[in-house]
């Protein structure tokens, strides 16, 4: 087995001993196939309302009609050569790809292939549009890296014809002749996308062509699926720049209305400009990501998503969605459920717990066409289903999602990025105690892949209300609270209409009992106050709970459990492969830790203790009172008006 089990398929083949040893190695292997790892969601009591808009992923109005763009000459797609219906000249960005000046054989070898080098790159899309006057918002979709000879830019096509059915102008760019081998390329894939909009804007501006002044160019989306997700958040940036970062004598001039941007299962720092990871800031942003993602197998998005800030009174968003049971490659229908990273055997790879494709998909469209109906033609009511995946579960596949979410108008509380002072927060005057806890500490969150850094510091909060040689509870269980300044209240004009919102996760850690207390009145009490507090408590980790206690300036204390909210989900574990050795080998974990957003709105609390006012809220207390043990951890704490 040490030797069979890495075996592929091709190499059992070849093994000379022939067909016993084949039959051997087979069963050998089939034998050790780690059992099937579905992790089951815990209950749902909390009520949320349906949604009340249309379905986005239904087709819609428009007829939907079709062509391809490109240079007319391309050697190696047809469609490029023979069926463009508006021929584009080739541009340069040999100052992006130095790799070709460099590795001059390497260069020779792939410009033999495809016919052109780095500095005559064709600008190739096919394009879905609706049969109608406009002007219609622009989206290009824009594939990752795969074999570059298996054509990745036809797998977006069910995107394609929902969006144009729906009113949007969407194009497939072909970037395949930056595929396989090159490697540090992002900069270009990024690049390359602003030079198919300056044709956009062409055409545009022109007659006697398909998009004559049907073109809004003030409301621009890009999707980027994999390297491609990473390089829609280059092009937002270079689109605001007027000089290239790594090189300032190649000077851009885009400036697009560039205001929504999607990344599907995303790599973060391929390429870093002037050495640093992409910053973002003033645009809408959704990304999503796959459990059960073999090739980016860290959520290395939410790397973008910490990264990006809102400067300006402008109404943006940012959420993300983590999908389990969701691979990489079925978001697109050329790469399907076979893709792998890592150095992974795609025979290696366990894919019985995927969704199916068509599921997969489904996801994808109803997200994606909601989050450009609420970005690009101010249909905000889709925004509900960012905050809060519930609202559509009818919509959706049956799965698990955990979601995050943020708007410009959410102001932070503590977020844990500002010092090495665990007892200060973000906001001014903002203080943070604890008590009774057996973890408090603030760190950065790991990946399931722990040597990629995450750019997030979270606080870990862990308690275990037993007491060391008794069954009983501890007479107090662990709290964690945040004290407000009166003027901080004020000024962000806290009220019944606000929000308390929160990222928190199950670590899936349970800390030991706590140290017996040596005094013996005190243990009499521990015990008292125990025999009342047994009978909320569980001992069930797929279960957690907790009370969230909020104080006014007053005194009066307004409590509900988080379950009345939503639920602790537990951490999503998954099998990446088939054999525990190789899944070890790819990750060191076998769950992310991601952070689901709660939404508690001020209105329920004062509901539940009419004499509680929110606009005097002094305190926040997350109580450990309603599980025995366990471990969170906690980030984003604020309020959202």
């Amino acid at each position: 087995m040490r030797i069979t089990a890495g075996l592929s398929p091709a190499a059992i083949r070849r093994t000379p001993t022939g067909g016993l040893v084949l039959l051997f190695t087979v069963a050998a292997i089939t034998a050790c196939v780690q059992p099937l790892l579905l992790v089951k969601d815990v209950p749902d009591i909390a009520h949320v309302d349906a949604i009340t808009l249309p379905d986005p992923s239904a087709i819609g109005p428009y007829t939907v009609r079709t062509l391809y763009y490109g240079s007319g000459t391309d050697k190696r797609r047809t469609e490029f050569r023979d069926s463009v219906q508006l021929k584009t000249a080739p541009v340069d960005a040999s100052s992006m790809l130095p790799q070709f000046a460099e590795q001059k054989k390497w260069a020779r070898k792939r410009e033999k292939y495809w016919g052109f080098g780095p500095s005559r790159l064709p600008i190739n899309a096919r394009v879905w549009y609706p049969d109608g006057q406009g002007p219609f918002p622009l989206v290009l979709i824009v594939h990752g890296n795969h074999d570059m000879k298996k054509f990745s830019d036809p797998g977006y096509a069910y995107l394609g014809e929902l969006l144009a059915s729906r009113g949007y102008i969407v194009a497939s760019v072909d970037e395949n002749f930056l595929n396989g081998d090159i490697g540090k390329e992002n900069d270009a894939r990024g690049w390359l996308l602003l030079k198919h909009l300056e044709a956009f804007r062409g055409w545009n501006a022109a007659s006697g062509n398909p998009f004559s002044g049907r073109v809004d160019l003030e409301n621009i989306a890009l999707i980027g699926h994999s390297r491609g997700g990473e390089s829609v958040a280059h092009a937002a940036s270079f689109n605001r720049l007027s000089h290239y970062p790594d090189d300032a004598n190649v000077r851009f001039d885009f400036g697009f209305g560039i205001k929504s941007l999607i990344a599907i299962a995303p790599s973060d720092g391929q390429y870093q400009p002037a050495d640093r990871l992409e910053p973002l800031s003033n645009i809408n942003y959704f990304v999503l990501h796959g459990a059960h993602d073999g090739d980016v197998s860290s959520f290395v998005g939410m790397r973008q998503f910490q990264r990006l800030r809102f400067t300006d009174e402008q109404p943006w968003f940012k959420s993300a969605l983590f999908i389990y049971r969701a691979n990489h490659g079925q978001f697109n229908t050329t790469w399907g459920a076979n893709d792998a990273g890592g150095g992974l055997d795609r025979f290696l790879l366990d894919k019985r717990a995927f969704l199916s494709g068509e599921e997969q998909r489904r996801i994808a469209k109803v997200y994606m066409s909601a989050f450009l109906d609420a970005t690009l033609r101010e249909k905000r009511g889709y925004v509900a289903l960012f905050r809060d995946y519930r609202v559509a579960s009818s919509w959706l596949p049956k799965t698990i999602y955990e979601n995050r979410f943020e708007s410009n108008r959410f102001r932070v509380i503590a977020d844990f990025e500002e010092d090495i002072d665990v007892t200060t927060g973000s906001a001014p005057g903002v203080r943070l105690a604890a008590d009774s806890l057996k973890t408090w500490k603030e760190g950065v969150l790991l990946f399931r892949w722990t040597s990629v850094r995450h750019n997030n510091n979270v606080v870990t909060l862990g308690w275990n209300n037993r007491v060391e040689g008794r069954d009983t509870a501890s007479a107090t269980p662990g709290r964690y609270q945040i004290l407000l300044g009166d003027s901080l209240v004020r000024t962000w004009s806290v009220g019944s209409s606000s929000s308390l919102m929160f990222g928190l996760a199950s670590t899936g850690e349970k800390p030991g009992p706590r140290k017996a207390v040596a005094d013996s009145a005190v243990k009499a009490k521990s015990r008292k106050v125990a025999r009342k507090q047994k009978k909320v408590s569980t001992d069930s980790l797929s279960a957690l709970d907790l009370t969230v206690e909020l104080e006014s300036s007053n005194g009066v204390i307004a409590r509900l459990p988080l379950s009345h909210f939503a639920p602790i989900r537990p951490p999503l574990k998954v099998n990446l492969a088939k054999w525990k050795r190789v899944d070890r080998k790819m990750v060191q974990k076998s769950f992310e830790v991601v952070l689901q957003t709660f939404s508690l709105s001020l209105a329920q609390f004062a509901a539940s203790q009419p004499e509680f006012d929110p606009a005097r809220l002094r305190a926040i207390r997350f109580v450990f009172d309603r599980s025995v043990a366990g471990e969170v951890v906690l980030d984003q704490v604020g309020i959202q008006p």
